[in-house]
């Protein structure tokens, strides 16, 4: 087997780029890795890192206080309104469908009912407080009505 002299040439050759092309390839991913500002050596990286990750620490500690407040605030509002609309004089004809109750009530069943009586001579307004969906005054049927249609509009708790 006769020896070729160029081997002795282009080997050295080959390995010399394949050692340039690693290098090259490992300036770049170490580059990448301490890539933003002025950072030189890789425990300036490491400590830009940290300070980023405890703001994101404190910002995350402060929007988990946030929604908490939001949620209590939310469950204090009125979340279902329902009306309800009736002729309060279904005998002597007057009045058409004109009275109404409207029931306006939080998750708890807080809240409160609005109800008209509507007549040629005069309008009647009331309104009653409801606490867990029942009210210490007598309601009406429909005003009773309005409750539960307003109670019914709640979407359940997630479990």
């Amino acid at each position: 087997m006769p020896f070729d002299p160029n081997i002795l040439l282009y080997t050295p050759i080959a390995l010399i780029l394949i050692v340039l092309i690693w290098v090259i390839r490992m300036e770049i991913r170490l580059n990448r890795l301490l890539k933003g500002k002025n950072a030189k050596t890789l425990e300036d990286t490491i400590l830009v890192i940290d300070r980023q990750l405890k703001d994101t620490q404190t910002f995350e500690s402060e929007m988990e206080k946030y929604l908490t407040s939001v949620e209590e605030r939310l469950r204090q509002s009125a979340q279902a309104v329902a009306t309800v609309r009736f002729n309060a004089f279904v005998g002597t004809g007057e009045g058409g469908k004109q009275s109404f109750a409207t029931a306006i009530i939080n998750e708890h069943g807080d809240g409160v009912v609005f109800s008209s009586i509507y007549s040629r001579e005069r309008v009647g307004a009331f309104s009653k407080p409801i606490e867990k969906f029942a009210s210490e005054y007598e309601l009406s049927k429909e005003e009773k009505e309005s409750v539960t249609k307003a109670k019914a509009l709640l979407k359940p708790k997630n479990p």
